[in-house]
């Protein structure tokens, strides 16, 4: 019963029940990313009569966070390049890292020295700090 709520109200878990009857309803797979993320366009390729290109979208496996996207989804799904990467051999350069989400707000966020998250506590100051004090 409680996945049955999670899935008619929630959106940030996967999709919702009226986005899986979307997409089942007029949407074609298009391809899978390495995370699972599913990419969906209209079924056909055909043109939104409201939007005047075509419709894409993904659903996301487990927490909807955009910068979950790959760079290779990210250009077919803002309609920059026409073909997904699934009809195409994209080789990523040698200087491109492996594709990381936002960790912001995750114990694996980055944390750099003097943060007061890093280890709890700040470094004493070093001294080359001079206050600003007014009519000075």
């Amino acid at each position: 019963m409680k996945q049955f709520f999670l899935k008619m109200f929630t959106w940030w878990n996967s999709e919702t029940f009226g986005t899986q009857l979307w997409t089942w309803r007029f949407g074609e797979l298009v391809g899978q990313d390495e995370q699972g993320n599913r990419y969906y366009r209209t079924r056909g390729g055909q043109i939104d009569p409201t939007l005047h290109f075509e419709r894409r979208w993904v659903v996301y496996n487990g927490v909807a966070e955009a910068s979950r996207i790959p760079s290779d989804w990210y250009g077919w799904m803002h309609h920059h390049v026409d073909v997904p990467p699934t009809e195409e051999k994209y080789a990523p350069r040698e200087w491109e890292k492996p594709h990381q989400p936002n960790l912001t707000g995750t114990p694996a966020a980055y944390r750099p020295a003097g943060s007061t998250l890093a280890s709890g506590r700040r470094p004493k100051a070093t001294g080359d700090y001079q206050p600003w004090t007014p009519g000075n």
